[in-house]
């Protein structure tokens, strides 16, 4: 209480004398500290008992006045006497002795305060980094210390003057050496000594056995090159990070993000290789996994909110109440976003070593485990159901290239040669990926459906060279014959459609007078005639999109029975995705234009892909699958539709091309069904009726309070029409795109 009284005191005395000049008022202020340990004979109590706090802090006004009053850059007698004499160092072992009890507290908010307020550049003085970057050392030593608060503000205002200046990394990039530093001084006269003759500006520099040549071989602003050098203050931060106060963790991550970023080679390489910082990331991303229930509905898995790291804001009661699982998962995929945004922030090469680490040690070690699980008596299928979701989400919220990259590696394989039916064995995670696309279970088909629909409209082009192009490249789906040894068209319809009257998949009975034939599904669509293609081989749109809109026969028809259900309704969403489809693709070699014939290697044997396979068996089954799996098949087909790419465009959306012996295209799958439908309709009486019911039905216009015989076959019907729609719409956008964007 008494040196209380005698602060406010001194205050006024200090207020009513005449000002002096300001660097005898800062010599002042500091005689006045360093007499405190050489006078003093109690070091037991508070530093906020004594005088110091307030000389520092006047000390910190007189160097913010002095800069205000000089010009730019210039440097005042005051900073110059800090500086000289070593005054940063002294605070740094009287802040290390923490003597008298809170001093580190004070000479941490001193150095941030000094770093923080004074513009000119500090850091490249050698009496300035040396100490802060011993200071450094002194922070996250010891987690929930009373210091904790002021440690995280100092070292986030040496990321931010690191940020501002990032060559002066190179200051912190200390090498290994084995430290000799002596204990903590705890005793008065030890202090004495340290701080007797301040006006010599003459340490003890044997205090401190451990700078000797390190810090020199640092002080030169180029880039050390050495990987053998410690980042302490990376260290630091890492440590911070395991603070229970997640204010503390927030900040350490945001001072992660800044160091990440420098653009200095040598400091990124010290990064991930001489610290934990890539271990952290995965250990805490591979403990928040598994800390998730082993079983989680998928919806809640898809529909949680967006989470954001570092705005975290939660209630432990109100999320168990929710769903059970949700507050670890909002963990899980908090810290999944903070590790996506450091590595899309980081350096080139370290994003990339930080990438490759979450996929070795996440993806690959735990993920992969749990996706590759086969289903035994039904035990496997719920883990194998959540970890697709999980995978799924996942996918959805990286937006990283580097990290994006890695999962797409270790999804999908790196290979980029063509596919062949015995090669798709050789990379077994994305075999059984895409074979859970027709899994027993309708579940996990449609969830893995799902994770392709969002993994092609990612912005990474091996994606879809993986999983679709390699396979187009060379354009070995077409039939390799001169025009002129082509089969001669046969009552005026194209050879394929002959060919498809003697398919197995159409029964013995479709002869050209059986029902078939006098229905109007084959006469309806626009029959290719010598003009029907332009110069440049592409076929006129309006003959594309009528081939799609008249490829359902009327009586199989129902959409037009409803208001707003018409062609149109597809052309305003086939215009907003091919442009955001484009706006994702601009950026790869896609050529306007075919790959010319003659240099397509047609003689090699055409395989379609594995994933196009199971795509298109899946939708030669539409009339036979449950409503919820047609719609994702034909999803993923409309998002493939879209790809802006000239051999995409031509197998999937061009039904004119003459196919090779043995190749089948989009076209030509659902032409089979329709085939297959038109058998089927003959056996089903009021079949119009009850296929309008089902639509009414499927859009809550009809309570379901009959029951309907048929239905999935129905709903199949629905879902073809619907399907044939989409893709008229989006050839009829695709053309008119070219069109314009074509001089």
């Amino acid at each position: 209480m008494f040196s209380k009284f005698t602060s406010i005191l001194q205050h006024a005395v200090e207020a009513l004398a005449p000002s002096l000049p300001l660097q005898e008022d800062f010599v002042y202020h500091w005689k006045a500290i360093t007499h405190y340990y050489i006078e003093t004979s109690d070091d037991k109590a508070p530093v906020t008992d004594t005088n110091i706090p307030s000389h520092l802090e006047q000390m910190l006004d007189i160097l913010t006045q002095e800069e205000e009053e000089r010009e730019s850059g210039e440097t005042g007698p005051c900073m110059e006497y800090l500086l000289h004499h070593k005054i940063l160092e002294t605070l740094y072992t009287l802040g290390k002795a923490d003597c008298p009890p809170g001093m580190k507290q004070q000479v941490l908010t001193f150095y941030t305060k000094l770093l923080a307020h004074i513009r000119q550049p500090l850091l490249p003085h050698i009496n300035v980094h040396r100490p802060v970057q011993k200071l450094i050392r002194l922070c996250g030593e010891v987690l929930a210390a009373p210091t904790e608060n002021e440690e995280i503000q100092f070292l986030c205002i040496v990321c931010a003057k690191l940020k501002q200046d990032p060559y002066l990394v190179n200051f912190f990039l200390e090498n290994k050496t084995k430290r000799s530093e002596s204990k903590s001084p705890g005793r008065t006269e030890v202090l004495k000594e340290t701080v007797s003759a301040p006006d010599t500006g003459q340490p003890h520099e044997e205090e401190h056995p451990e700078e000797p040549r390190a810090a020199a071989a640092t002080s030169s602003p180029g880039p050390t090159g050495n990987s053998s050098s410690n980042y302490n203050l990376v260290t630091s931060l890492l440590n911070l990070t395991k603070s229970p106060d997640g204010r503390i963790v927030v900040k350490a991550c945001e001072g992660l993000m800044l160091l990440v970023s420098l653009p200095e080679p040598a400091a990124a390489k010290c990064l991930t290789e001489n610290t934990e910082l890539c271990e952290l990331l995965t250990d805490r991303l591979v403990a928040f996994y598994k800390a998730l229930p082993q079983s989680m509905d998928p919806l809640d898995i898809e529909t949680v909110e967006s989470v954001n790291w570092g705005l975290d804001v939660y209630n432990l009661k109100e999320d168990a109440a929710v769903f059970k699982g949700k507050r670890a998962l909002i963990s899980f995929l908090s810290w999944l976003d903070y590790c996506d945004q450091l590595i899309k922030e980081a350096q080139k090469s370290a994003a990339a070593v930080m990438a490759k680490a979450v996929r070795h040690r996440f993806f690959e070690s735990v993920m992969e485990p749990q996706l590759m699980q086969t289903v035994c008596m039904g035990r496997s299928e719920v883990g194998i159901l959540t970890s697709t979701a999980l995978l799924n989400r996942i996918i959805r919220q990286v937006t990283s290239e580097a990290l994006l990259q890695e999962v797409v590696y270790f999804l999908l394989g790196e290979e980029k040669a063509p596919e062949s039916p015995a090669t798709i064995t050789q990379n077994p995670l994305r075999h059984r990926l895409i074979g859970h696309c027709d899994h027993l279970s309708d579940e996990i088909s449609i969830m893995t459906l799902r994770l392709f629909e969002q993994l092609i409209q990612k912005p990474d082009p091996h994606i879809l060279h993986s999983l679709v192009l390699r396979g187009l490249e060379e354009r070995n789906y077409l039939e390799n014959k001169p025009q002129e040894e082509r089969e001669p068209l046969e009552n005026g319809q194209p050879h394929d459609a002959i060919d498809l009257e003697e398919d197995p998949l159409f029964g013995d009975d479709l002869s050209p007078d059986s029902r078939l034939s006098g229905s109007n599904w084959v006469s309806s669509s626009p029959q290719p005639s010598p003009d029907h293609s332009k110069a440049d081989g592409k076929t006129e749109v309006h003959k594309i999109v009528n081939s799609f809109l008249c490829l359902v026969p009327d009586e199989a028809k129902s959409s037009y029975h409803v208001e707003g259900m018409g062609y149109d309704t597809y052309l305003r969403d086939a215009h907003r995705q091919f442009r955001d489809y484009c706006g994702v693709c601009q950026r790869w070699d896609w050529r306007g234009n075919p790959k010319p014939l003659d240099r397509c290697n047609l003689d090699f044997p055409f395989y379609e892909g594995h994933f196009l396979k199971v795509l298109f068996d899946r939708m030669g089954r539409i009339l036979d699958q449950p409503y919820d799996v047609n719609l994702q098949v034909t999803a993923v087909l409309s998002k493939l539709s879209l790809l802006p790419h000239p051999h995409v465009h031509e197998y999937l959306l061009d039904p004119y091309i003459s196919l090779a012996p043995g190749c089948r295209s989009l076209f030509s799958v659902v032409v089979r069904v329709v085939g297959d439908l038109m058998l089927r309709i003959q056996c089903i009486t009021d079949f119009t009726a009850k296929l309008l019911l089902v639509r009414k039905r499927l859009l809550r216009l009809e309570p379901e309070c009959v029951n309907i015989d048929h239905v999935t076959l129905l709903e199949g019907v629905i879902v073809l029409e619907e399907f044939c729609k989409e893709l008229a719409a989006i050839a009829f956008v695709k053309y008119h795109s070219a069109a314009a964007a074509s001089p």
